[in-house]
């Protein structure tokens, strides 16, 4: 079952979603400032995104929506076409180590 958020109508859709690749990181959360609340009247209504510059990263930045900068079709493709290729060659590595470790014995 996929989890669902609520979001009520007054507060307008988010435009980016969690785990979504941007040019400043990977989206981890987002949040909502509402309209007459203290955060809101500081900082302004509207979406904060929690982002993670890389994917191992120990760091996290918090962005406005209109700080977001999305990444082009071309973009993402390539981005996740590199993660592909480094976990194959993480793949291939662990099963070298494997066939060396069992001298070629597999349970396949």
């Amino acid at each position: 079952m996929q989890p669902t958020i609520s979001i009520p109508q007054h507060w307008g859709y988010p435009r980016f979603a969690l785990e979504q690749r941007t040019q400043n990181g990977i989206i981890l959360g987002f949040y909502y400032y509402p309209n007459g609340t203290e955060l809101a009247e500081q900082c302004g209504e509207g979406w904060r995104y929690a982002l993670m510059p890389k994917k191992n990263s120990d760091e996290l930045f918090h962005f406005e929506e209109n700080q977001i900068k999305p990444l082009s079709p071309q973009e993402l493709f390539l981005q996740i076409r590199a993660e592909i290729e480094f976990y194959q060659q993480q793949i291939a590595t662990l099963q070298q180590q494997l066939v060396a470790m069992t001298g070629g014995f597999t349970n396949a």
